[in-house]
């Protein structure tokens, strides 16, 4: 029902110092907003119960006391609501006092965590009132009326994921508590801190739950007290941190003087997709498998009406920050022209041979192949483009090649396949009036036939120009524009090539090559294999044929990223693009997706070298390996039925 995700919250009450009743009230408030919005954990700071900064008050029988009506208190509390409770609170085991997390549902205690790593500062020295959990066995303590499991091992299984606790100091150790909770299966890890605030640990901090939520795989849900805390000597400005996999999902205001509710989903489905694929992460979690662990079942939760409410960026491939999506490109760019280079001086030929078209991607290509030859200091006249008029090429794209070329400086040649194209057709006994798969398959591989001799003729190699998406959807002639001999676009998605043309115009010094490669990026994407309409404009639009390629990346993305199923592609992308797509039009495109990702496999298995840019490749070397007779029809009949 709810499509892998689990929606958890952190939250910082608003708090009295020593006033457990009060304190309370508040933790009561916040669990009903979180219930009302779907939540299934929530996570509040640390000794939110007593408040953190109680000091010596915590060796009174009396705070100890009142902390323990607390939590009874919020233990009849959850009897009618429909959520997991972690909460911090003083209790005493063993002639000490523990420092620990208390996760409640349905009424009952399910478990304490105590704290691990004991900070010693001048103004909280907790190693004065705690006892580390390292210095007492695992044992049942009685408190509330029941006989609770105390242990730091502990992993807490409800039906929808698996989660641990570690208490504020733990995650700044060198091998923190979470990390071996998460070797031994916990999908998230819940943080209850205090941390006190100064110039610049907000940064440092946020950086810190991101790296521990990436290197665990998990999600990491971090929570400290805020107002209403002491300010004898410090300050506590309350923090919330949602991440998952390095990704920050949510935090909530800082300096903030009212209580604060972050709430978000953790996509467990894609988190254990993660770790199956990481071979690192299992060899490590056998490192563990002989350490304590206890399993404590939850009791189900079902939510209703479930909303997801974090945000899906529609282009995944593409940053959404302006600098960073720069920094993207750069690096993209950066890294084709280090693949060319290395086979260029691997293979010491004296040229390259590009088809240059006057669309987006040969123009990628072209640029790679100038900046290669830059950084090796060839001269560009080793890069030939040639570009090959056909039935459909327009004056437009025809211009740009041209002008292209000679603004970069490479050498040009022009060969026209028309006239060999219908020789062709005549021995084939084809009418070219008819301009079916033959007419527009013959114009690709008659170029591809060009490309292939000349690189032969002038003891170089041909420069493939074909992307990710195209690869995904085999929207390639067999042997035509599929084949070369080193494809520098191979794992760049359409979106991304794109923005890197944009990036490199905006780059550019010469400013009428900028001009050019802005009218590039103004042309409809087309393989422009049929006549121009009556008009000379390109007739024949790859997107109206197979779909927006914003979409098909957006698939392919989840697809092979998160091994999500279709169903789940579907809300995602019904949630990234709003209103932008009508859920016919997403059912459509995503039944061609899948259709043609499936049935085109055999373009893949034999597709040429070319450089990994990013996490996602489609070369049979190691990045998509799958036979070319699989079958799509329970892919299909999934998405019939949404």
């Amino acid at each position: 029902m709810n499509y892998g995700f689990v929606k958890v919250a952190a939250a910082v009450p608003m708090v009295k110092v020593g006033d457990c009743k009060y304190n309370v009230e508040q933790i009561e408030s916040q669990i009903i907003q979180a219930n009302n919005q779907g939540v299934e954990i929530i996570c509040f700071p640390e000794l939110a119960v007593t408040s953190y900064s109680c000091g010596d008050l915590f060796f009174q029988r009396f705070i100890l006391d009142e902390a323990e009506m607390a939590l009874i208190n919020l233990m009849n509390f959850t009897r009618s609501m429909n959520i997991i409770c972690i909460v911090g609170a003083p209790v005493p085991f063993r002639g000490g006092i523990i420092n620990c997390a208390a996760v409640l549902q349905k009424g009952k205690i399910l478990g304490l965590v105590p704290k691990t790593f004991l900070p010693n500062y001048k103004e909280f020295s907790e190693q004065r009132w705690f006892v580390s959990a390292l210095d007492i066995p695992d044992d049942n303590v009685l408190i509330c009326g029941q006989q609770v499991r105390v242990s730091a091992h502990q992993i807490f299984k409800t039906p929808s994921c698996t989660f641990g606790i570690e208490i504020c100091e733990d995650i700044w150790a060198p091998i923190p508590p979470s990390s071996v909770l998460a070797l031994q299966g916990a999908d998230i890890i819940f943080n209850l801190s205090a941390n006190t605030d100064s110039a610049g640990k907000y940064d440092y901090l946020r950086s810190l739950v991101r790296q521990q939520s990436a290197r665990c795989l998990a999600g990491y849900i971090y929570v400290a007290c805020g107002f209403g805390e002491s300010t004898t000597s410090v300050v506590f400005t309350g923090k919330t941190f949602i991440a998952e996999n390095g990704t920050l999902l949510s935090e909530g205001p800082r300096h903030t003087l009212e209580e604060i509710l972050s709430v978000s989903e953790i996509d467990i489905e894609y988190l254990r997709c993660e770790r199956r694929k990481s071979t690192t992460f299992n060899t490590n979690a056998a490192m563990y498998n002989d350490k304590p662990i206890h399993y404590m079942e939850t009791a189900g939760i079902m939510q209703e009406g479930f909303e997801l409410n974090r945000s899906i960026d529609p282009h995944p491939f593409v940053p959404a920050e302006e600098q960073k999506r720069s920094d993207r490109c750069e690096d993209v760019f950066l890294i084709q022209c280090d693949g060319l280079a290395k086979r260029i001086v691997h293979t010491n030929c004296e040229t390259v041979v590009i088809g240059i078209s006057g669309g987006l991607d040969s123009t990628l290509a072209l640029l790679v192949c100038a900046k290669t030859f830059d950084r090796l200091g060839k001269s560009r006249r080793g890069i030939i483009g040639i570009t090959m008029p056909g039935f459909g090429t327009t004056d437009r794209t025809y211009t740009n090649a041209i002008r292209l070329m000679q603004q970069l400086g490479i050498t040009i040649r022009e060969i026209n396949i028309k006239e060999a194209c219908l020789q062709h057709f005549k021995d084939l006994g084809h009418d070219a009036e008819k301009h079916d798969v033959t007419y527009e398959n013959s114009q690709a591989r008659e170029r591809t036939q060009i490309l292939m001799d000349a690189a032969n003729q002038m003891n170089g190699f041909v420069v493939g120009t074909g992307d990710l998406s195209e690869l995904a959807l085999g929207w390639a002639t067999y042997n035509g524009d599929h084949m070369s001999m080193y494809g520098v676009n191979a794992s760049v998605p359409k979106t991304l090539v794109r923005y890197i043309v944009s990036w490199a115009a905006s780059n550019m010094e010469d400013k009428a090559t900028a001009e050019t490669l802005l009218d590039i990026l103004g042309t409809p994407i087309s393989p422009e294999l049929v006549p121009a309409d009556e008009n000379g404009n390109i007739q024949q639009k790859t997107e109206s044929i197979v779909g927006p390629y914003e979409l098909h990346d957006f698939f392919l993305y989840y697809m092979l990223r998160s091994g999500y199923r279709p169903k789940k592609i579907f809300m995602l992308t019904k949630q990234a693009f709003g209103d932008a797509y009508t859920e016919e039009e997403i059912k459509k495109w995503l039944k061609t997706f899948y259709r043609r990702f499936f049935t085109q496999q055999y373009k893949r298995n034999c597709m040429p070298d070319g450089p990994k840019v990013g996490y996602i490749g489609l070369s049979p070397h190691g990045d998509w390996v799958m036979p070319s007779d699989v079958s799509c029809e329970a892919w299909i009949a999934e998405c019939d039925g949404l």
